[in-house]
Formats: structure tokens, C-alpha cells, sequence
């Protein structure tokens, strides 16, 4: 994982130097196809029946790419393979949960200026949870998140990014919508999102 990380950091540090750089870095004018890398941080919460409401800090890495699907309008079709840290917490209790997550969003470029883009979105997304952990401070307490609430989950991501050449900036927030508990009660996986990255 700390070789994928450097690798991922290392790519989006050089790829200004590179690539060439354009009006919003997939030219809304022109271009069909874009790939981006993508860095983030995740501050992630659980509602419904449990007691972790509280807000879990994460990470949030991946890569997307986008396709464009109106010749006549700015509007892309996005996809992207990710890994991403959710759970929550409330005192002595937290929970993570470490996930791979595909997202299928639309999103709408907006010109707002030669060299900077704005670009709503909104879209499902779909994970799969790999692992994670469900911890007691208070009695030293430790074991599988998964013990806890199943590893499928799914739910919609809106939000807006902004692009200036080939930086990118998104700020989203994902409601989950599957009921994750493993039992009885239900359980929903929310996050706010904060991504950085390069489209190039």
C-alpha cells in the first residue's frame, strides 16, 4: 500500500510538468476522454441504530476515468476505481472501515473562465468493504468491523468540483443508502469528501 500511495503522489506531482495544459484540463470544448488521480480525505460518520455518529477522519485515494456523452453539451460520464476509510465514532467506541469503492457520477462543466472549470456531479456509488476495525478504548477492546455490519454498500454521491488547468478540486458528500447492519436495526455509512488531484 506505501508503494501505491508513492506512486500515486509521485504521478499527480509530476504530470504538470508534462502535460500539456488547457482551458479546464479536459477542454470542455474538445476532448472525449480524460484520466485523473485523485488524493483525499474522508470525514465519515455512521446513523441509524448504533452510537457512532461522530465524525471518523480517513483517507481516500483512486484514479477516474471520464467520458464525454453529448457533442452538444459539456456533460461527462465518470467512473474510477478507489480506496476509501469510512466508520465513525462516539467517545471510548470507533469504527473503520476500509473499502474499495466504484462511483458512477455525471457531471456538468461549466466554464467559468480560460483556464477554470466548474463541475457539479451526482451519481451511485458501490463498495465493497476489505477490511476494518471496531475498538473500545476504555476496556482495550479490539476486532473485525465486520463482526459488526456487512461489506456491501451502496449510495449516492453529489457534489462539485473545481478544475484549474490540470489541478482538480472536489468537495462531495456520500449518503449511504444500504442497510449495513448484520443484524436487526439498520445502519447507514455517511461521508463528507475532500479530493485533490490531476486530469490529464
Amino acid at each position: 500500500m506505501k508503494k501505491f500511495f508513492t506512486a500515486i503522489v509521485a504521478m499527480m506531482l509530476a504530470a504538470p510538468s508534462f502535460a500539456q495544459f488547457a482551458s479546464g484540463g479536459f477542454e470542455l470544448d474538445n476532448n472525449s476522454v480524460y484520466y485523473g488521480a485523485r488524493l483525499g480525505l474522508t470525514l465519515a460518520s455512521m446513523s441509524g441504530d448504533n452510537d457512532l455518529s461522530g465524525l471518523k477522519s480517513g483517507l481516500t485515494l483512486g484514479g477516474v476515468v471520464g467520458l464525454r456523452v453529448s457533442p452538444a453539451s459539456p456533460v461527462f460520464l465518470e467512473s474510477g476505481f478507489y480506496y476509501t476509510q469510512r466508520g465513525g465514532k462516539d467517545g471510548d467506541l470507533s469504527m473503520t472501515l476500509k473499502n474499495l469503492e466504484i462511483p458512477i457520477i455525471i457531471k456538468y462543466g461549466i466554464q467559468a473562465s480560460d483556464k477554470v472549470a466548474i463541475l457539479p456531479f451526482l451519481g451511485p456509488y458501490f463498495s465493497w468493504g476489505i477490511g476494518g476495525k471496531f475498538k473500545n478504548d476504555k476496556i482495550d477492546f479490539e476486532e473485525s468491523s465486520y463482526n459488526y455490519v456487512n461489506h456491501g454498500d451502496m449510495g449516492v454521491k453529489l457534489g462539485c468540483g473545481l478544475e484549474y488547468d490540470l489541478l482538480y478540486l472536489e468537495v462531495g458528500y456520500q449518503f449511504g443508502v444500504a442497510n449495513i447492519a448484520d443484524d436487526k436495526g439498520t445502519v447507514h455509512s455517511n461521508a463528507l469528501v475532500l479530493n485533490f488531484g490531476v486530469n490529464f
